[in-house]
């Protein structure tokens, strides 16, 4: 009797126990979450799904790709800010990074009334996001050249960005300051990327072609007003200026690495030249091998050496000009540094409460 009574009360209290615990099946949301509504109007159950877990990935694209949709009249404080004439409201250059493998086209602004243009192509590499923030300080802060005498854009040059993490930096960097190209190449120095440079030129820019193309590096300081003025009396077809070599009874073969300049019909006639590539010879010395391609082509006739107004920074840093147009060799912060104070970069700086520098 006892023990029968015993099994009764231990069913009765099982019974009660789970008649108490509410029975929602795991994986299936509760009817009430699907009626739910936040007092934005947004269902409660879509902040609950795991569908946010795709929101970076989203982001993450929109960063990536927002950057070649940007107008081609895109502002920018960048290096092309520098030398658009006086007033900073009339500084343009073009914006973002062009997918060349689309090839989507990179037309300028409009050209106004200077008496040239100039496209400076800074070549670099994604790693060095401190060295092109240092270069857009210093040619930001140099004077332009004179009003009505030289538009001036600079871009800084890469091939493919393939690495996730350094797309995105670059995406920042493309969508803040409007001054990246992106080439259709594997990223090297000496490797083909001043050929793809050059001969990738004059189809991204067919629409409104410069007058001069400029190859530089990205540790070389280059005195655009300066330049602009050694521009002004050369001809505008058939030009290759630089620090010129000689070999023997060849006064410049070929230009110095550091900076050189071709005029527009040289860098077309570099883009239809299959031979170049046909023959392999892109690869070696970048400077050595498009004094080779001229050479053998007969162009770039009207040959200038700005020697020694442009020259390489010696080990005790101690041989600067003030007549400078472009200084190489810069390859660490101190030696920036150099540069800054030698050349005043900071001489109008406003006193301050704020800071204390020497």
């Amino acid at each position: 009797m006892h023990e029968r009574f015993n099994q009764h009360l231990a069913t009765t209290s099982r019974q009660v126990g789970e008649a108490r615990r509410p029975r929602v099946p795991l994986y299936k949301p509760a009817p009430a979450m699907k009626q739910a509504t936040s007092s934005h109007g947004l269902h409660g159950a879509s902040l609950c799904t795991p569908y946010l877990l795709l929101v970076p990935l989203g982001l993450l694209a929109v960063l990536l790709v927002l950057p070649s949709l940007g107008s081609s009249n895109a502002r920018s404080d960048g290096l092309g800010v520098l030398c658009g004439g006086a007033g900073t409201d009339g500084y343009s250059v073009s914006s973002g990074a062009v997918d060349s493998q689309a090839g989507a086209g990179a037309a300028p602004p409009t050209r106004g009334a200077e008496e040239f243009s100039l496209l400076v192509g800074v070549l670099t590499m994604p790693s060095r996001r401190e060295r092109r923030d240092i270069v857009r300080m210093a040619y930001a802060l140099q004077p332009p050249p004179p009003p009505g005498v030289a538009r001036v854009d600079v871009r800084f040059v890469f091939c493919n960005v393939t690495d996730p993490v350094e797309a995105a930096l670059v995406a920042v960097e493309a969508r803040r300051h409007g001054d990246i190209l992106v080439l259709n190449c594997a990223e090297n120095m000496n490797d083909g990327k001043t050929h793809a440079y050059l001969s990738s030129v004059p189809r991204l820019f067919a629409s409104a072609p410069y007058d001069y193309v400029m190859k530089t590096d990205d540790d070389t300081y280059l005195r655009v007003a300066a330049l602009a003025e050694e521009l002004r009396g050369k001809p505008r077809d058939d030009v290759y200026l630089g620090h010129g070599f000689a070999v023997g009874d060849d006064p410049m073969p070929f230009m110095h690495g550091m900076g050189y300049v071709v005029s527009w019909d040289v860098a077309r006639w570099v883009s239809t030249k299959q031979e170049i590539l046909r023959h392999n010879d892109t690869h070696g010395p970048e400077d050595l091998l498009v004094g080779k391609w001229l050479n053998i082509g007969g162009k770039g006739r009207n040959r200038y050496s700005l020697k020694p107004r442009m020259y390489d920074l010696n080990w005790f840093m101690d041989n600067f000009r003030p007549d400078t147009i472009a200084v190489h060799m810069l390859k660490d912060n101190r030696r920036w540094a150099a540069a800054f104070r030698y050349f005043n970069v900071t001489a109008g700086i406003t006193p301050s409460d704020l800071y204390h520098l020497q």
